[in-house]
């Protein structure tokens, strides 16, 4: 039923939101939505916003310029710029720390960013997909997560069962997984 509902919502380019606890597969569903997708041909660009320390989030998202901050011996055109074309999969949204949220939704409204030590904007042509482990609600809730940003993530949802809730892919898997 995910693989359905994934393969139908990859012939449009509205911003989904993929949920569902750790393991379940949400990059797996990304992928498979991006190669399903008229966006196929050009890249699939991934970002872990858990894995990347919040003062170079920025910078990993958006790019920056020769000189903008000390180490920034040249540019970069950062992970937006790369997905232009193609699609942007930002992992573990949940974990994005708040201060950079404004200029994510900024980003996803206007399909423009601006790299750190520019002033000015550069167009880019992106499908966004989103995923999360965590509960966007509560973090909503408690400040942590920016309602308007979750209104523009949450175009389409997809919620991926743990693989306890759904048994009969464990054969299919293992055999998967034999052969390989």
């Amino acid at each position: 039923a995910v693989l359905r509902d994934a393969y139908r919502v990859s012939k449009s380019d509205a911003n989904i939101l993929l949920t569902g606890e750790s393991g379940a597969g949400k990059e797996v569903v990304a992928t498979f939505i991006h190669r399903n997708s008229s966006r196929s041909k050009n890249p699939m660009t991934a970002v872990n916003c858990a894995s990347i320390p919040a003062g170079l989030l920025s910078s990993e998202l958006f790019g920056h310029e020769k000189g903008s901050f000390t180490g920034a011996v040249s540019r970069r055109y950062g992970r937006f710029r790369e997905a232009d074309g193609g699609t942007l999969f930002l992992d573990e949204v949940g974990d994005m720390p708040v201060e950079l949220q404004p200029t994510i939704l900024r980003a996803i409204e206007t399909g423009t960013v601006i790299p750190l030590g520019s002033d000015r904007e550069i167009k880019t042509d992106f499908r966004l997909i989103a995923a999360t482990n965590q509960n966007l609600q509560s973090l909503m809730e408690s400040g942590r997560f920016r309602q308007d940003l979750y209104y523009r993530l949450n175009v389409i949802a997809i919620e991926i069962p743990p693989l306890r809730d759904r048994r009969e892919d464990i054969l299919p898997l293992a055999r998967f997984f034999l052969a390989r």
